[in-house]
């Protein structure tokens, strides 16, 4: 991949003054496409979209032989030149849009909000210019009206698409989704994600795509990493999911939902396996 967006190589996360390792030597590249990233509960997935918005706690220690967004060291870059990239040029939409939007704020102030932080030179009418058209873009009928409600006014699915609105008004080039249909009912949690697919490929943007759900990832990304344990244990291209290698990749494969007949237990691992054993062994410490 020529001039990726993101170039990760060996990541490593810890917590607890280095006694657990959440994220073990990942690496990998994004482009101009849309990668799933897949795991279980715990498997270290949204940690590594958070790092690389430099958002967790003081406590974890980040290392990495290279972790660069364009032309921007990700490990050395300082709280002000983070500010410069979180929401201008690298979007974050979360799980659950309740616990993301501020509840005493209007829909269209936060937005507005959002585009006036990152073109600070931009006036209350351009503001709400634009505002109101990235709620036309993300396909909610009668903006004007919904901008002047509340949070708690308005529906999850809704909810997603203001937060989608919010984190594309600033025109980023990379969008990290973190499981964000999963509170969603099926029908609303396909419109969305039909929304998503488009505005990635209408504005040529790199979509980080985390979630628990391999059946949805495996129709909706371009590349798939598969993660268990704090490790990338495989990488496919979507389309070749069924040729999967790793035992992990093909339990969850066989654990998906079947009408001809009931879904395979996931397999257990065995401790042999050498990438596992400094995980069992942290696990007993």
């Amino acid at each position: 991949m020529t001039n990726p967006l993101i170039d990760i190589r060996n990541l490593e996360i810890a917590f607890g003054g280095g006694a657990v390792k959440a994220v073990r030597g990942v690496s990998f590249t994004l482009g101009q496409e849309k990668l799933g990233i897949v795991g279980e509960s715990g498997s270290g997935k949204s940690t590594v979209g958070r790092a690389i918005m430099k958002l967790l706690p003081p406590t974890a220690k980040v290392t990495a032989e290279r972790m660069m967004f364009k032309d921007v060291d990700l490990l050395s870059a300082s709280e002000e030149k983070m500010m410069t990239v979180r929401g201008r040029q690298i979007g974050l939409i979360l799980q659950d849009p309740k616990y993301s939007l501020n509840p005493v704020m209007r829909i269209g102030e936060q937005i507005a909000e959002t585009y006036r932080l990152h073109v600070p030179k931009a006036s209350a009418k351009q503001a709400t210019e634009q505002t109101l058209s990235m709620l036309t873009a993300v396909q909610i009928r009668d903006p004007e009206r919904v901008a002047r409600l509340y949070p708690h006014e308005i529906s999850g699915g809704m909810g997603q698409r203001v937060m989608i609105a919010m984190m594309l008004i600033a025109e980023p080039d990379v969008l990290i989704a973190d499981e964000p249909t999963s509170a969603l009912d099926v029908t609303v949690r396909l419109e969305v994600l039909g929304l998503l697919e488009e505005l990635v490929e209408r504005r040529n943007l790199g979509l980080i795509f985390i979630s628990h759900d391999l059946n949805l990832v495996r129709h909706f990304c371009d590349r798939v990493l598969i993660m268990y344990a704090g490790r990338i244990v495989e990488t496919l291209e979507a389309r070749n999911l069924g040729n999967a290698k790793h035992p992990y990749t093909q339990g969850l494969l066989a654990s998906l939902p079947s009408i001809e007949e009931p879904p395979a237990r996931l397999p257990v691992l065995k401790r042999e396996r050498s990438w596992l054993d400094d995980t069992a062994t942290e696990a007993r410490a």
